[in-house]
């Protein structure tokens, strides 16, 4: 058996049928159908099939799921359009109108606006519940519960939800899971070691690792993936080719990359404790994090993903310190996304609490004085110094 570090390279290669080294992008919309109506047929039929119409697969495509599934330890693995895409798209294969879904109060922002409206609205009940205790996950069983959906570390206040003890409760209970791996990917994190049924991906992040392309993944059994395929066909997020070929290109390096960040990102952070101007850090890294210890049971590797809280006597200060830190910053960018090659920072509770206060008299999830840090390969001094001298400024 091969190790990953060549599987990220070579796996898959029986797709490409030219001689050239790198695979082609598969520019087309449709193919030629072969000698026969059957075997037309059988093309049309088949789940993932790479010379059909894009809708149904390209080549590419095809030996980026064997990869994936390499990655993420499942037999198969589908390619879509977005991490959205990838999300609903595995959602929706396991409820219908009337099932119940237990997720967390912390997702991805749109993640959750999916969650909070789009299911409800189509008669699927959803409980929301806090990730760091399993009791809750307990209480939140009902006999209609059919899936379970996690994202851990979850984004972006990097709570940690115990994966083993999900799996158990959901075995028991005949629920399926879903875990969302993005924030800490497969090089750092296999939920199915722990015996999670799938998992899904916005491979635009850390998988693709360039900020250059926009894609989802869905990961799990040969059956799942079937159904997954057969629901994609009529939701129609196709994967493009060019975003395709970027992406089996950026994870030929995600380990060098995977193994970068986390040494910049634990060393930052690290650093970070020991600056004025901040009240707290967080990173599933740090011994200060409330969950250290069961990080560091199901992670190799803890990512780039951390967040600062900017210190203030109230709200409001926090608020303008973590502008005016923003506006300094020379290297890191302040975008959304994450998990490129380049460091980024964003203010959270801009993006997060404004989805969430539609919500009469909700309290804010965020500090407006929180800023998320998204960890890229520069120089580890390069970014100390940038941080230090945006710290500065609020001195």
């Amino acid at each position: 058996m091969r190790n990953l570090e060549t599987d990220l390279i070579h796996k898959g290669e029986q797709y490409n049928e030219t001689r050239a080294i790198t695979p082609p992008i598969y520019q087309t919309a449709t193919y030629i159908a072969g000698e026969t109506i059957d075997e037309q047929l059988a093309d049309a039929t088949s789940t993932k099939s790479p010379f059909f119409y894009h809708r149904h697969g390209n080549p590419t495509n095809s030996q980026l799921g064997e990869i994936l599934a390499k990655l993420e330890k499942t037999e198969d693995a589908l390619l879509l359009a977005t991490g959205m895409a990838a999300i609903s798209t595995a959602v929706l294969t396991c409820v219908v109108a009337g099932d119940h879904v237990i997720a967390q109060h912390a997702h991805y922002a749109a993640a959750q606006v999916f969650f909070k409206e789009f299911l409800p609205a189509y008669g699927i009940e959803v409980t929301h519940v806090d990730q760091t205790d399993i009791a809750n996950f307990e209480a939140a069983v009902q006999k209609n519960t059919k899936l379970i959906y996690v994202e851990t570390p979850s984004n972006p206040n990097l709570e940690i939800t115990d994966l083993e003890a999900v799996a158990q409760l959901a075995r028991n209970n005949k629920i399926f899971t879903i875990v969302d791996n993005t924030f800490a990917s497969p090089i750092n994190q296999t939920p199915r070691d722990f015996g999670i049924d799938a998992v899904v991906h916005s491979a635009t992040k850390y998988l693709g690792g360039h900020s250059d392309l926009t894609a989802g993944a869905i990961c799990g059994s040969k059956e799942f993936i079937h159904q997954a395929w057969r629901k994609s066909l009529l939701l129609g997020a196709s994967l493009s080719p060019m975003d395709s070929w970027l992406l089996l290109r950026g994870l030929k390096t995600l380990t060098l990359r995977i193994k970068q960040i986390n040494e910049n990102a634990l060393e930052l952070a690290t650093w970070l404790e020991g600056q004025q101007g901040i009240k707290k850090v967080t990173y599933a890294g740090l011994p200060s994090h409330s969950q250290h210890a069961l990080a560091k049971k199901q992670m190799h590797g803890f990512t780039g993903m951390l967040t600062i809280e900017l210190s203030g006597d109230s709200e409001q200060i926090g608020y303008s310190n973590a502008q005016t830190v923003l506006k300094q910053l020379e290297i890191f960018a302040n975008a959304v996304s994450l998990g490129g090659v380049e460091s980024l920072v964003t203010h959270p509770a801009s993006l997060w609490n404004s989805v969430q206060q539609r919500e009469a008299g909700v309290k804010p999830l965020f500090p407006l004085g929180l800023l998320r840090i998204s960890v890229g390969i520069e120089h580890i001094d390069d970014l100390k110094a940038d941080l230090k001298q945006a710290l500065l400024s609020l001195i």
